[in-house]
């Protein structure tokens, strides 16, 4: 059965709200990421910032190595992010699953050499930890924040 609040908005509105908000927020975070990373002073050495590989030593905030790929990465994420909060299941499919996607970078992270070829996106530790937080932080909203109760087409 689904309680009503004294607003009368169900338990599972108000879920399927916060957690298409929270993709929003972290979709928006993702596009001020991204854009960030094109902008000289928010990063460092900038007239080193290559398309991709290991060689680009453009630093977002001085601390995160990027490229114009990784750039483009952030900002394809936080599109992705707007897109999918139009709705509690996409919402939360964006949220566990791009969690999952940055885990899998955490991981990729830790095994490639930082200057080797294969380090094409590119990323330092600094990166690696983000990314370890990013995963675990995104999956987390994801589970936390999923809508309990039947939609409202299921009263």
């Amino acid at each position: 059965m689904v309680s009503r609040s004294d607003t009368g908005i169900t338990r599972g509105t108000t879920d399927r709200h916060t957690i298409r908000t929270a993709a929003r927020v972290v979709g928006i975070v993702f596009l001020v990421v991204g854009l960030a990373g094109f902008i000289p002073g928010i990063t460092t050495n900038y007239d080193t910032l290559q398309f991709a590989g290991h060689d680009s030593g453009a630093e977002l905030l001085g601390v995160f190595q990027v490229s114009i790929l990784h750039n483009i990465v952030h900002l394809l994420f936080g599109v992705a992010g707007l897109a999918l909060a139009r709705c509690a299941d996409t919402a939360r499919l964006y949220l566990i699953g791009g969690g999952a996607i940055y885990l899998v970078l955490f991981l990729y992270g830790l095994v490639i050499g930082h200057g080797s070829d294969a380090n094409f996106v590119p990323v330092n530790a600094a990166d690696n930890w983000l990314h370890l937080i990013l995963g675990l932080g995104m999956i987390g909203l994801g589970l936390a924040l999923s809508p309990r109760g039947p939609r409202s087409d299921e009263r």
